[in-house]
């Protein structure tokens, strides 16, 4: 039987004590441990007492907003947070994209769901941990970033300076959503941050380069409204 220890830590941050006990079972059943918040500053805390391996966070937090509790963390913490809220707007959900969250949630979930998008963010940490900055491998892709040099299963890719680090730029951020300003404004410049066509353009060229249907993408997923991701 899997030991607490050896079980990866979640910590759930939600003032609903009945969706606290039901992410508690669920999450267990899957294989992790978990640690409970209701409280945006007992959150903080827990966070840097007991070191979870990722963050599931409700916005609506009677203390503090969830926005600031992301934005509190971030100031000193790179720990995968997934957004987990009734706030359903875009608005809402590139907010907290933008603040630093990984990955958004809408109520009411499917556990399914959930549990998926938890160990996308885990195995994204993992695989940033092993690889540090030399590049990136894995499924096929491999990136090799002071070469700048691409290959999809072992054939080399040729790409455009700026294809390259959009890739790049993903390739980084494992499981997480990059929005669109995020992305304009680290590839093109502050000043393009609401050129999004300049973005859909370059990544449909990297899709078609990488041979990556967007309908059923093996490479990069389409948050629709909000941004891109590399998929696992």
């Amino acid at each position: 039987m899997m030991t607490e220890s050896v079980r990866q830590h979640i910590l759930v941050v939600d003032d609903e004590s009945q969706i606290r006990k039901f992410l508690r079972i669920s999450l267990f059943a899957h294989g992790y441990a978990v640690i409970e918040a209701s409280r945006g500053e007992d959150a903080i805390r827990k966070l840097a007492e007991e070191k979870p391996d990722l963050v599931v966070l409700d916005l609506g937090l009677p203390d503090m907003d969830g926005q600031m509790v992301i934005r509190r963390i971030r100031e000193w913490s790179s720990v995968p947070i997934l957004v987990l809220s009734v706030r359903a707007d875009e608005t809402d959900k590139v907010e907290a994209l933008e603040h630093g969250a990984n990955d958004y949630v809408s109520k009411p979930f499917g556990i399914a769901e959930l549990v998926a998008r938890v160990r996308v963010l885990l195995r994204g940490r993992d695989a940033a941990s092993a690889s540090g900055e030399a590049g990136y491998a894995r499924g096929g892709l491999v990136v090799d970033y002071a070469a700048r040099r691409v290959e999809v299963d072992d054939k080399e890719v040729r790409l455009t300076r700026k294809e390259f680090d959009l890739l790049r730029l993903l390739t980084r951020s494992v499981g997480k959503v990059l929005t669109h300003d995020v992305l304009l404004r680290e590839v093109w410049g502050a000043a393009h941050v609401t050129e999004t066509h300049y973005l859909r353009v370059h990544i449909g060229h990297l899709r078609q380069k990488l041979g990556d249907d967007p309908n059923a993408p093996r490479f990069i997923s389409t948050e629709p409204g909000v941004g891109y991701r590399l998929s696992e």
